[in-house]
């Protein structure tokens, strides 16, 4: 088993930006996929960005790209940077991690599947405002 707790988000103004952060305990060495997802209200979760502990590739949705990066500080903490934030990235972010390896998602405009991850953070809240 593998637990997942996040840090960071809070308010922050248009342009601004902020750091999450997500440590792994329980079994953390055989994850071999981790990453982040979001959920704004009367959305789906959708899959932002994830990272493979094995190669380092990293995976990017393209609403995120070049603002958000997504790291891994040590062997069980992952962390993401994000950028010149916008109101539509207000959301309740969660950390999912696997022990497969990753994937990307077949569905378009998808980079990954929920059903994809095994472990699940709580989630912290990133809001954005105007």
């Amino acid at each position: 088993q593998v637990q997942l707790v996040e840090s960071g988000g809070g308010s922050v103004q248009a342009g601004g930006s902020a750091r999450l952060s997500c440590i792994a305990s329980g079994y953390y060495w055989t994850i071999a996929c981790m990453g982040w997802f979001r959920q704004a209200p009367g959305k789906e979760r959708e899959g932002v960005t994830f990272i493979s502990f094995g190669g380092g590739d990293t995976y990017y949705a393209d609403s995120v790209k070049g603002r958000f990066t997504i790291s891994r500080d040590n062997a069980n903490t992952l962390s993401l940077q994000m950028n010149s934030l916008k109101p539509e990235d207000t959301a309740m972010y969660y950390c999912a991690a696997d022990q497969r390896a990753c994937r990307r998602s077949a569905q378009p405009g998808r980079i990954a599947n929920r059903s994809d991850f095994d472990y699940w953070g709580q989630g912290t809240q990133v809001t954005v405002s105007s």
